[in-house]
């Protein structure tokens, strides 16, 4: 398995109008193929926003990062800043501690 966590930051767009915006969205990255798990990140206070991401494997994580929905993402010019990294996920461990 592996994890890709993304965070940014918003640019002209509220904190409410973000969250409503993100009942729309989630259909899309539902549908991505060998995506198990996204959580949906936000803080206000810091203004800091983006997803925590669970994939089969790196394959389907780069599969992801190279698809159309990526790109749009990034390009999004309401959102700015970006810090894009991705970890192996280490499976014994997060099993002992029901993370999967």
């Amino acid at each position: 398995m592996h994890i890709l966590i993304v965070q940014f930051n918003l640019e002209d767009l509220t904190h409410e109008e973000f969250v409503a915006s993100t009942d729309e969205a989630a259909p899309h990255w539902a549908a991505i193929p060998g995506l198990i798990t996204k959580h949906w990140l936000s803080s206000e206070e810091t203004n800091t926003y983006g997803g925590v991401y669970l994939f089969e494997s790196k394959e389907a994580m780069q599969t992801y990062k190279d698809s159309e929905l990526c790109s749009q993402l990034l390009a999004t010019p309401n959102f700015v800043n970006f810090v894009v990294t991705d970890f192996d996920l280490i499976e014994n461990a997060s099993r002992i501690t029901r993370a999967i």
